[in-house]
This record gives structure tokens, C-alpha cells and sequence, in this order.
């Protein structure tokens, strides 16, 4: 008889709230929950789904009816709640943070919940916390394209970003905290996300199903009449299709979570099986150099697959419009100030900047991604349906 190991998995950041699963896999969804939400889905149908013991931490009570529902365990609470983000951490083998990149304390209570279960079982959890290129951010205002390319392998490099970078004291908390021994962190810096999540967590109305940047941009040039972008348009992001960004969260998820003999997938095989046969053997990443699977401060894992200016992604907004009969000039415009104000709050860094970045270690890893840069410029039609 193949007994079933369990791993806890704590999670947050699904709908904008958190969830919990043990073989224990914690995972931290972000406040829309458009990562964290498309991690989960995927969680939700992996080969050892079964072995996951998921407990989602919701703001309403409504919402955690709607997952109690869908089997998962569910918690009221808010990432605001420090205390109980140590308590939930403190179950866990290993937390997906895909929650606020920024928030600091929330990061320390989520290590210190993890400390306790170090110096409960002696054993070491780990941690996958999401960044974002954000951290690469410059002051070009749309004027330039950077010359300088980050690339996650020159460890040298990423240890020189200034700690005044966006995400940066909350990654250098991270990598500290691996440092002391009591936990192996894995920090995933997503670049530009595009492309509708979907899923029962986005038919259910729990999941955010939209990214941010590529969004605000149609949403300003439709208040407009006409698309625009900051400066010459000339800075460049990288890019990266949200399936995408949640199968790399998978494939550490996959290195992490032991596959031991007694554990069992509950995947049936493609040729069918029976209930009584013979337990399957869970599904092995395809990795095609274990060496770049490191943590800490070596552990940085960019997420992307393309690049793109947002002179280039104006222009395909301007163009859509005009075949969708939204606008009568295809050709984009720069945002005046007032409009900057307008449209995005003042706060238009992560639109007008250059981050630029080669996701090497993933890849080497076996990361796949399959979309890029042409799929990006493709996905504002749908993205213009609002």
C-alpha cells in the first residue's frame, strides 16, 4: 500500500486574496489575482493535485463559499493580517508569494512563519516570491532605449541594482533570510504580462482576468480617442504571455516538491488505468541543466520571452482601433501631462522606463515559453473589448 506524502502549500494572491496547500505548498496570490490565479488553476490540475492541501485566505466571506465549494479550504482574512500570515506560513513546505511585490512587512511575517517551521522540523521550506522588472526601472521617460541588459545568470550584476529600486528591499530581505539557512527562496521577476488568464477561478468571478500595463494603455486611448505614449515612445520592456509566467512558477513548483516512492500521482496515464492498479509516478520536470536551479542570491529567475518599445505597442493600439471603429488616426500621440495625470494617476514608471532582461537561468532550467513578442501586439484586440 503507497502511502500519500502531503505537501503544505500556502498561497495568496489567487483573487486578490491567499491560499494554503500540504505536500504543504503555500502560495501567495496578489491583490487582482491575475498571477496567482493562473498559478493556481494550473496547481489545480497537476499530476499531484491531490497530494496539495489547499487553504485560500479571502477578504469576504462570500468568496471563501465559492472555494470551500471547489474543495479548498478557506480563510477570512487580508494580506494585511500579519499575524496570520505567520501562523499559515508556519504550516508550510513552501509558500508562492504572488502577492504585493512592494509590501515588505507582509514578506517578513511570511519568513518568520517560515523560521518557526524550520525550527519545528528541522527540515528547510522554501519560498517563491514574485518580483517583477520593475526593479530594472530607469528614469528614461520614454526619451531612450537602454543599452544595459540584466541578465539573470551574472549574479554580479543583479547584486548591483541599488537597494532604491522598486521591489529591491523586499528582495534583498528575501535573499538575506536564505542566507541565514532557515529557508530557500526563489524570486521570479516577471516582465510585462499579457494575454487573458482563464479558467474555473476566472468563470467563478474570483479571478482578475486582465493584466495592468498593456490594459491601462487601451483603456487611456479609448477615454482619448487615440493612442499614445510617453516621450518618443522609445523605451523598451520584455515581455511575457501569463500562461507562460504561471508554467515557470510549475516547474520550480515541480523541483521543489519532493518525488519520493511513496508518494502517488493521481493522474491517470494516457492509456487509462485503474483505481487498483499500480500508482503512477508523478510527472518529472524536463530539466536540461539542474546546476541553474539555485536559491538566494543566485536564485533569481527573470521571466521573459520578447521585447518590445511602447512606440511599437501604441501603434498596434492606434491600429486596432481603426479596424475596430474606435478612432479615425492610426498613428499614436504623445500623452500631454494633464492626460498623464488623467489617465494613470501621475504615476506612469513601469510605461515610460526601460527594464531589459534575459530570462537565461529559467530556460536552461527547461522553461518554455511559447508566446512572444508578435503575440503581445496581437492580444490588444482583445484587449480593447475591455
Amino acid at each position: 500500500m503507497h502511502s500519500t506524502i502531503k505537501t503544505h502549500v500556502l498561497l495568496t494572491g489567487a483573487t486578490g486574496e491567499h491560499l494554503h496547500c500540504p505536500v504543504m505548498v503555500s502560495e501567495l496570490i496578489s491583490d487582482t489575482g491575475y498571477i496567482g490565479g493562473s498559478v493556481l488553476t494550473k496547481l489545480l490540475s497537476h499530476p499531484l493535485s491531490e497530494t496539495f492541501r489547499i487553504t485560500v485566505v479571502v477578504r469576504a466571506a462570500e468568496k471563501a463559499t465559492q472555494f470551500r465549494k471547489m474543495g479548498l479550504q478557506a480563510v477570512v482574512g487580508s494580506y494585511a493580517d500579519l499575524d496570520l500570515l505567520t501562523e499559515l506560513a508556519s504550516k508550510a513546505d513552501l509558500v508562492v508569494a504572488c502577492a504585493d511585490a512592494d509590501n515588505l512587512n507582509a514578506a517578513k511575517a511570511i519568513l518568520s512563519g517560515l523560521k518557526q517551521r524550520f525550527e519545528k522540523t528541522g527540515k528547510i521550506p522554501s519560498l517563491i516570491h514574485t518580483s517583477g522588472t520593475g526593479v530594472l526601472i530607469d528614469d528614461a521617460k520614454g526619451m531612450y532605449a537602454s543599452d544595459t541588459i540584466y541578465n539573470d545568470l551574472d549574479i554580479p550584476q543583479l547584486k548591483s541594482i541599488p537597494a532604491t529600486q522598486p521591489h529591491r528591499n523586499v528582495d534583498l530581505a528575501i535573499v538575506e533570510a536564505d542566507k541565514e539557512g532557515y529557508v530557500k527562496t526563489y524570486i521570479i521577476l516577471p516582465s510585462t504580462i499579457y494575454g487573458r488568464a482563464t479558467g474555473p477561478l476566472v468563470d467563478a468571478g474570483l479571478q482578475n482576468p486582465r493584466s495592468q500595463q498593456i490594459p491601462q494603455l487601451v483603456d487611456a486611448a479609448l477615454a482619448r480617442g487615440r493612442a499614445g505614449f510617453f516621450g518618443k515612445g522609445a523605451n523598451v520592456w520584455p515581455n511575457v504571455h501569463i500562461l507562460d509566467l504561471a508554467s515557470l512558477y510549475i516547474l520550480l513548483i515541480d523541483l521543489i516538491v519532493p518525488h519520493e516512492h511513496g508518494e502517488r500521482s493521481q493522474q491517470h496515464s494516457r492509456q487509462g488505468s485503474r483505481d487498483d492498479g499500480p500508482p503512477s509516478r508523478p510527472r518529472t520536470p524536463v530539466i536540461l541543466d539542474h546546476a541553474y536551479f539555485t536559491h538566494g542570491e543566485s536564485g533569481f529567475f527573470f521571466a521573459e520571452n520578447g521585447e518590445h518599445t511602447l512606440l511599437s505597442v501604441a501603434q498596434a493600439i492606434g491600429h486596432t482601433m481603426v479596424d475596430a471603429g474606435k478612432a479615425t488616426d492610426p498613428e499614436p500621440s504623445p500623452f500631454t501631462q494633464a492626460e498623464s495625470q488623467q489617465y494613470f494617476g501621475g504615476v506612469t514608471r513601469y510605461l515610460d522606463s526601460n527594464s531589459r532582461c534575459k530570462a537565461d537561468r529559467a530556460k536552461k532550467l527547461g522553461w518554455r515559453p511559447k508566446k512572444t513578442t508578435k503575440d503581445l501586439l496581437s492580444s490588444i484586440k482583445q484587449e480593447l473589448k475591455g
